[in-house]
């Protein structure tokens, strides 16, 4: 494990921070207020992370009460008005605090108990509200002709149906859990713009991005880039797509409608192109290449996979999901895993936050800095592993057997370009439609979604549909305002890997690296990347580890053809 061994030297690290003499009062009383801080919130985070994961995995209602218990008190302590006034305070001296630890810290709480100064009645019914529809979420099954889907079942007819009334049938269960869910999500968004608006800010989106040390203009700046940059080539490969889509389907291109794709939300590349994907992975065993492979790296992840959940049963969340109990190594990964590509790409991606944790973060670093440096970051690392999964190179470096590799290959390396534009083209609606949600909740959801998916992914609506399918969508329920991120998070794994890439494979070409059996990786990355945990504000992390401001040339280049 990297560590830091002179603290002092950390000052060098921050960009843009100014050396100044410090006050020995100031840092004190800073110093005291995160020890108060952490006496109280501490012991709520680990019992209300270990009732988060039982209930996820089992759907017990008591967990998820405990889990809502945990996290009133936890609002309730960081809504105190007098330590909210003296962390205010601290902040606000900041320049006076001279350890560069303690300076970030007051900054990083500074910014968790801002989002949590509003009335207590009202955050202990926001709580209630994102617990019950979560609660919902996972206890919804889509039912068609009187048999239960679970979300695998669902995915494998939008794969491989050619009926499209079949594949209608089972698209629109799928979107049953949208009208259950909105009257609640409807209120939770009342209630958030509500908070949001007595802490000054115009919507409770604006609120989160400033919380997130993000500002909107310059968000919007770069996804209108994105939306430039990506939009010519989506639309040729769509195109294709839809060509043998059509065939497949026996229907002619203007007949095709949102189940004729692959995954419900058309978030994901249709598996249209030469090669199946799936078959290299029929017979593999899931979990030893993603142990062995992160193994080979030197990040294992045993101690992880020990702790985890990962495959299908009752009551269980059906999505995937990694979480750091205690931010002293305990991380465990929620899966349903089928052998299938989609679940290789899926645990390398969340075994990739895995070893963005405690794991590899420094013991040295103090509690309220031993995590990720923002979403964006962790999002980044585990994108920049889950892309392998459709490598041939990587397969055949793994001891996975490929049955024709050159055909394989061409139609992953398609599938892979597919996969970045197609996911491109799907934030732009998220962003946009959670922005516009937010700041006008009351106008016409339905259509606003439509109207979005219609524009940034070429989908038709269908015919006559006025329900709430954004609601069907957990993340603008349980992560408002956190999808952007998943984009943004694209941009730093390519910009990661260039950087690896020079550092560590100079003269090779960047889309023919795959890590396999080099430590180095490991190292760089420890270095680079998880050592700073959250010392280093999100845009100072991306110049520091990759020598530029998040930016699009890297995330260009792969997905050209």
């Amino acid at each position: 494990m990297s560590r830091i061994k002179d603290l002092c030297l950390i000052g060098t690290l921050l960009v843009g921070v100014q050396t100044v003499r410090g006050d020995t009062v100031t840092t004190s009383a800073a110093m005291a207020f995160i020890d108060s801080h952490l006496k109280k919130i501490r012991p709520l985070e680990l019992e209300s992370n270990i009732a988060w994961w039982e209930a996820n995995t089992t759907g017990k209602p008591e967990a998820f009460d405990r889990k809502e218990k945990a996290q009133n008190r936890m609002d309730a302590a960081l809504s105190d008005k007098t330590a909210f006034g003296q962390l205010k305070n601290l902040r606000d001296k900041s320049t006076l605090i001279d350890d560069p630890l303690t300076r970030r810290s007051i900054q990083v709480l500074y910014l968790q108990y801002l989002g949590s100064q509003v009335d207590p009645e009202l955050l202990k019914r926001m709580t209630a509200l994102a617990n019950q529809v979560e609660k919902d979420f996972n206890a919804f099954r889509a039912r068609v002709d009187g048999q239960e889907l679970t979300e695998n079942q669902i995915r494998e007819v939008l794969r491989q149906s050619t009926d499209s009334d079949r594949r209608k049938a089972v698209w629109t269960a799928s979107k049953k859990v949208g009208e259950i869910l909105s009257p609640n999500l409807k209120e939770l968004v009342r209630l958030r713009n509500q908070a949001a608006k007595s802490l000054g800010f115009d919507s409770f989106h604006a609120l989160q991005l400033h919380l997130n040390e993000q500002n909107g203009e310059d968000l919007l700046k770069l996804f209108d880039e994105l939306d430039n940059l990506t939009r010519e080539p989506f639309q040729t490969l769509k195109r294709e797509i839809d060509a043998e889509l059509a065939k497949r389907c026996g229907i002619s291109t203007p007949e095709l409608r949102p189940w004729h794709y692959h995954d419900p939300f058309f978030q994901e590349s249709p598996a249209v192109f030469s090669s199946d994907l799936d078959a290299p992975y029929r017979n593999a065993d899931i979990l030893k290449l993603c142990r062995d492979f992160y193994q080979g790296i030197g990040l294992p992840i045993d101690r992880v996979l020990g702790r985890s959940d990962l495959y299908e049963k009752s009551g269980k969340s059906p999505h995937a999901f990694c979480t750091d109990i205690d931010r002293q190594g305990d991380v465990r990964v929620l899966a349903n895993i089928v052998p299938n590509e989609y679940w290789a790409s899926t645990m390398l991606h969340e075994l990739g936050h895995a070893v963005y944790s405690s794991l590899n973060i420094p013991e040295t670093m103090p509690y309220i800095l031993r995590s990720e440096a923002h979403i964006l970051a962790t999002e980044g690392i585990a994108m920049q592993f889950e892309r392998f999964s459709k490598k041939t190179k990587f397969l055949a470096a793994m001891g996975i057997p490929v049955t024709n590799p050159s055909q394989f290959e061409a139609g992953a390396s398609k599938a892979l370009r597919a996969r970045l534009l197609i996911f491109s083209r799907w934030c732009q609606v998220m962003l946009r439609f959670e922005k516009s949600m937010y700041e006008n909740p009351d106008q016409d959801l339905n259509k606003l979604w439509w109207d979005l998916v219609e524009k940034y992914q070429g989908l038709k609506r269908p015919e006559e549909r006025n329900q709430p399918d954004y609601a069907s969508k957990i993340h603008i329920v349980s992560a408002p305002v956190y999808y952007h991120n998943y984009m943004m998070g694209e941009l730093f794994a390519s910009q990661v890997h260039d950087a690896l890439c020079r550092k560590l494979y100079p003269g090779e070409s960047p889309r023919d690296v795959i890590y396999v059996n080099n430590k180095e990786v490991g190292t760089f990355l420890k270095e680079k990347v998880f050592s700073k945990g959250k010392l280093l504000p999100w845009n100072d992390l991306v110049r520091t580890a990759t020598g530029e401001n998040l930016n699009a040339k890297a995330f260009a280049r792969d997905f050209q053809p």
